[in-house]
């Protein structure tokens, strides 16, 4: 999806870093990477025999900010310097 924003010169903004580096302008949220451990460990407490509806939900305990200069240099789109302060990760 973010390949396809790029094509089309739409700025993206997505929930997982790994967007940001396939071409989204940026993203806010945890990685996909993190976000699959914690899939699997509810699977493996459903398949030990827990109700999934007895299961909490969760939220994730930390956010990343990334912000793709690549993409926003393509789109021609200027991003104020007082928001690459907050970015945890600047892709070049």
């Amino acid at each position: 999806m973010a390949e396809l924003a790029l094509k089309i010169r739409l700025p993206s903004i997505f929930s997982a870093r790994e967007y940001a580096e396939a071409g989204a302008l940026m993203s806010y949220g945890d990685s996909l990477k993190i976000f699959y451990r914690r899939a699997a460990s509810v699977v493996d407490k459903i398949i030990k025999g827990r109700k999934p509806g007895d299961l909490p939900v969760e939220q994730p305990t930390k956010f990343n900010f990334v912000i793709n200069h690549k993409t926003a240099e393509t789109l021609g789109i200027t991003i104020p310097s007082s928001l690459y302060i907050f970015a945890d990760e600047v892709i070049e």
